[in-house]
């Protein structure tokens, strides 16, 4: 969740390390901190409540200068979001500084024995625990800081991602990680570590990912070391970065999450790129044909998942049954990993997830791992952990996702998605070559037709100002798009603060029918497909109860428009695809009323990006 950097090198380190800040805020942005080695050889921290804008306020007239450092921007876990619980935190002696992504579970225990060798603690964090820890066990045992880190970590209970600056090695810092990610840059005589890849590749695309149970030290003068909490060697495998530094920008954009719901005709494509021939009309998926037999003989598929990932599943879940004929059950990671679950070796679990770093889904795919199951990945993130651990699967390819609410990073999970259940189905002989190849044709068109619906982007705008002081809305759908329903009603939550609620259209007559009324706007999600009758009289229900209707329908759709108060066209394309479509129109409609509401679109309050915390 939170974000963490560290530079060391010929540089002045106090630019990186904000620079780096800005660009992994969105994992966290409750306060922010830097720690600093200046000149003379004094460590100082600063830190601020609030955005990494406050900190570089605070910082203005303070002695940042340095060319080693750490930085890192919070989502608070341990302790408010307040100045004295931000990161870095001194150890007693302010000789250390330490910050920490992840949570130590039996802190308070740590807590209790070092406060009884008459330590004290000015913060409410685990990660302070941590670095008095680090230092105890340094003074103690007279061991140098490498191995105060791995002795104190053999006491952890946790997940974790920390880098620690020793005052008296002004060259080198010292971090390990396990369950939390960490990268190791490699520059020309310098160094950098991340969360992630965002604020190193304007520097290098050479990078380290790494492992669990892994501490790194890095210097100046030396290459990049590697060895385990238990002191066992491992060789740097360096590794090529695919990102760009433009991807990273607005792009003349108001707002990330606007630029990323406009990428979408592209980045469907390069999802899909080498990946569909429409002259053959095939799909051709690496991470399918060399597990053919897994799939085509799995007697059930179980699909985990968390938030948006989870609506990606659900929409899989309709098209690998009809597909394949394969029964599929959608769980939410968090539940999964602990309710016991029957996993059995010819089992299929798929795990989604845009980050590849979700600590339920990491968690959730390796108790199933352990039980026998194969294993298939659906993630965005190039080397991260759980397409590391997975036996195959299958990367998106949609580029970095800097918007907290999710939108190019689902519609290529279900183009994954989709592409793996028409695998499975022509291989099975379950599905027929007619529908195989229309799907597949039709696939092809998405982009183009996406675009077409981007183009009422100004009018979604104008009528989206209307609904800026609603309380609640409903959104309901049915089949393929009831999941498109949950997803608008998240996306509505997530970046405005209006109360949503997404059910299956039928469902709506028993319960949520009691809510209806003028004051309560309802989204209906209704392309011309399977159940689209049914959908109808689901709205005529609603406006017989005063209800206000906000319909996504077909093109050419003269029934729907003559019922609804307000309608949004999507073009026609195959059932199964209608996601695709009819959810571009919902990112958009929560974008422009958070947008009026004055809201703070990219980094919504209580939320971040990468969920690598229970």
């Amino acid at each position: 969740m939170c974000g963490i950097i560290g530079y060391v090198g010929k540089r002045d380190a106090y630019p990186i390390l904000i620079k780096g800040l800005h660009r992994l805020e969105y994992r966290g942005y409750d306060s922010a901190g830097v720690a600093l080695i200046n000149e003379a050889g004094k460590l100082n921290v600063f830190k601020a409540k609030g955005k990494v804008a406050e900190l570089e306020t605070f910082a203005t007239d303070k002695d940042t200068t340095g060319h080693i450092g750490i930085a890192h921007t919070r989502w608070a876990t341990h302790g408010e979001p307040n100045t004295a619980n931000a990161h870095p935190h001194y150890s007693a002696s302010e000789r250390l500084a330490i910050i920490h992504n992840g949570i130590i579970e039996n802190y308070s225990v740590l807590k209790a024995g070092l406060m009884q060798e008459g330590y004290s603690f000015k913060s409410d964090t685990d990660t302070e625990v941590l670095v008095q820890l680090i230092e105890y066990t340094q003074v103690d045992r007279h061991v140098d800081l490498r191995t105060a880190v791995q002795l104190a970590l053999q006491q952890v209970i946790g997940a974790y991602a920390i880098v620690v600056l020793d005052q008296e090695h002004p060259d080198t810092l010292i971090a390990a990680r396990k369950g939390s990610p960490l990268v190791v840059g490699i520059g020309d005589d310098e160094y950098f570590l991340a969360s992630d890849a965002t604020p190193i590749v304007e520097y290098t695309d050479k990078v380290i990912y790494i492992e669990d149970e892994e501490v790194v030290t890095i210097s100046n003068d030396r290459e990049v070391e590697i060895v385990t909490i238990g002191n066992v060697q491992k060789p740097p495998e360096i590794q090529r970065l695919e990102m760009s530094l433009s991807q990273l920008e607005k792009g003349g954009y108001p707002h990330f999450m606007l630029k990323e719901i406009f990428e979408q005709p592209r980045t469907l494509t390069d999802s899909m790129r080498g990946r569909i021939n429409l002259r053959q009309d095939n799909i051709s998926l690496s991470g399918f044909i060399d597990n053919r037999e897994r799939f085509i003989n799995a007697k059930r598929i179980i699909i985990t998942a968390c938030g948006t990932s989870w609506h990606a599943g659900l929409i899989a879940m309709y098209a690998i049954e009809e597909f394949a004929r394969i029964p599929v059950e959608v769980e939410y990671s968090s539940e999964f990993r602990y309710r016991r679950p029957v996993i059995d070796k010819d089992d299929v679990v798929i795990a989604i997830s845009q980050s590849g770093e979700t600590a339920d889904t990491l968690a959730a795919i390796q108790l199933a791992k352990e039980r026998g199951a194969f294993i298939f990945a659906i993630c965005n993130v190039v080397g991260a952990s759980i397409p590391r651990v997975s036996h195959s699967g299958c990367y998106t390819h949609a580029g970095p996702e800097i918007g907290v609410a999710s939108t190019k990073a689902f519609t290529a999970q279900v183009v994954a998605l989709t592409m793996l259940a028409l695998c499975i189905g022509k291989e099975k002989g379950t599905l027929s070559p007619d529908k195989y190849f229309a799907i597949v044709r039709e696939l092809g068109q998405i982009p183009d037709k996406i675009e077409r619906v981007l183009g009422q982007n100004k009018r979604i705008a104008e009528f989206a100002k209307m609904f800026m002081y609603a309380q609640s809305f409903i959104y309901l759908g049915r089949g393929y798009n009831f999941p498109v329903a949950l997803e608008g009603a998240l996306k509505l939550k997530e970046i405005s603060y209006i109360h949503a609620e997404g059910y299956p259209a039928a469902e709506m007559k028993h319960g949520p029918i009691a809510l209806i009324s003028r004051e309560m706007p309802v989204v209906v999600v209704a392309p011309q497909c399977g159940t689209y009758e049914k959908v109808v009289s689901n709205i005529q229900e609603i406006k017989a109860r005063k209800g206000r209707v906000i319909a996504i329908v077909t093109e050419g759709d003269d029934l729907i428009s003559k019922i609804a108060d307000f309608v949004i066209e999507v073009p026609r394309t195959e059932e199964c695809l209608t996601p695709l479509l009819t959810v571009i129109p919902l990112q958009l409609i929560a974008y422009h009323i958070a947008v009026v509401k004055d809201c703070d679109v990219d980094q919504p309050r209580n939320l971040a990006k990468s969920v690598t915390v229970e």
